[in-house]
């Protein structure tokens, strides 16, 4: 409602007076697709994708970081409709209150101007942000007209996780793998961890066709030994972002967040 359907449906638009700009942050433990989400929406709109890293905007000379901000949102403005992606938001919009450099708080407030676009009309442009660390995010981000939107990116759920293994072990040689057992043996882990999990069976059916000269498919018991070296590096995330949840919840921001800790038992 915020960018896809009125861009879809500009007649709608412009009966109910609705602006095609905001911003959305995107925050969860990482590996969990925020930046594939960013991607996709996108994709869905066929709009010019900008994925805005820490080296495209931040400079060692005074001004130049402003300045390098201020291009790249000329240039979603000019090529409108643009998704504007910045990932690892804390890192560029870190709290001005914990930075004891002038030129990166300088950087942050040029965020802010360049968001509310003062001297511009950001029609068009839509900003999407993603986080590992929303508690380190400037609060001034996140109010109405800038990030005003905040959703919760989780660990893939029992579906999801056999479709992300199924689709990695997509043309390898298999016998006797379980992908729904597996994916309801790997609960909390990441895609990423999923992936690195059919990597590392993958390794352990080469070393043993290595080794005894034969190919071998990649078997269940590759997977069994595998699960028995790995953890979900999603719970470290889940322990600090507890504390964070139950006593900075400020307006609300984390009541998804803690529904999920709650029911999954933290």
């Amino acid at each position: 409602m915020a960018f896809l359907a009125p861009l879809r449906n500009p007649e709608v638009r412009k009966m109910y007076g609705k602006k095609l700009k905001g911003g959305l942050l995107m925050y969860g433990p990482p590996g969990c697709g925020k930046t594939f989400l960013a991607r996709a929406v996108a994709g869905e709109v066929r709009a010019r994708f900008m994925n805005v890293g820490l080296s495209d905007v931040l400079d060692m000379y005074l001004g130049e970081s402003e300045r390098r901000l201020h291009e790249l949102f000329e240039t979603a403005r000019r090529n409108a409709p643009t998704v504007i992606f910045f990932d690892e938001i804390d890192a560029l919009g870190q709290k001005r209150s914990q930075q004891r450099n002038a030129g990166t708080r300088n950087v942050v407030n040029q965020l802010l101007t360049e968001m509310d676009s003062v001297d511009a009309d950001n029609e068009g442009v839509f900003v999407l942000g993603a986080t590992n660390h929303p508690w380190d995010v400037d609060a001034a981000l996140r109010r109405s007209g800038r990030f005003d939107r905040v959703v919760l990116v989780l660990p893939p759920d029992v579906p999801a996780r056999e479709a992300i293994l199924a689709s990695h072990l997509a043309g390898r040689p298999t016998t006797g793998v379980d992908v729904k057992e597996l994916a309801k043996a790997t609960a909390h882990f990441s895609g990423a961890d999923l992936a690195h999990l059919c990597e590392s069976a993958t390794e352990l059916a080469m070393e043993e066709a290595l080794r005894s000269g034969n190919a071998k498919p990649i078997a269940g018991a590759h997977f069994k030994a595998a699960l028995k070296e790995l953890r979900p590096t999603t719970r470290a995330w889940f322990e600090t972002a507890k504390n964070y949840a139950m006593f900075a919840n400020e307006g609300g921001m984390y009541d998804d967040l803690l529904a999920y800790i709650k029911e999954h038992r933290f």
